[in-house]
């Protein structure tokens, strides 16, 4: 069930983050201030998703790897996301920046 749950917040963290926090208490004193968290679930939330993992797991201890999972996060945040959206070949851009002859 464990390794089930990472696969899921890897793909959609924003549920995971949605589910901890309404279904479980695995959030409950982490925070002083809502703000930390919302601002995770809006710009980083495979990030708060690993330092709230950080915090339970390894006891809020940051040795070596639970850095080098907090870079793994940060990296697939802030990772651009193709969509899949198709460009146009430079050779058609380039005729159809041409002014028309009359």
């Amino acid at each position: 069930m464990p390794v089930l749950l990472v696969i899921f917040s890897l793909l959609v963290p924003r549920l995971v983050l949605l589910y901890l926090w309404f279904l479980t208490g695995w959030f409950r004193g982490m925070f002083d201030t809502l703000l930390w968290p919302v601002l995770g679930f809006v710009f980083l939330p495979t990030t708060l998703l690993w330092y709230s993992a950080v915090q339970h797991w390894f006891g809020g201890q940051w040795t070596l790897w639970p850095v080098v999972g907090l870079v793994i996060a940060l990296l697939i945040d802030v990772a651009p996301r193709h969509r899949g959206t198709r460009t146009e070949p430079p050779a058609r851009r380039r005729a159809s920046r041409r002014p028309a002859h009359a």
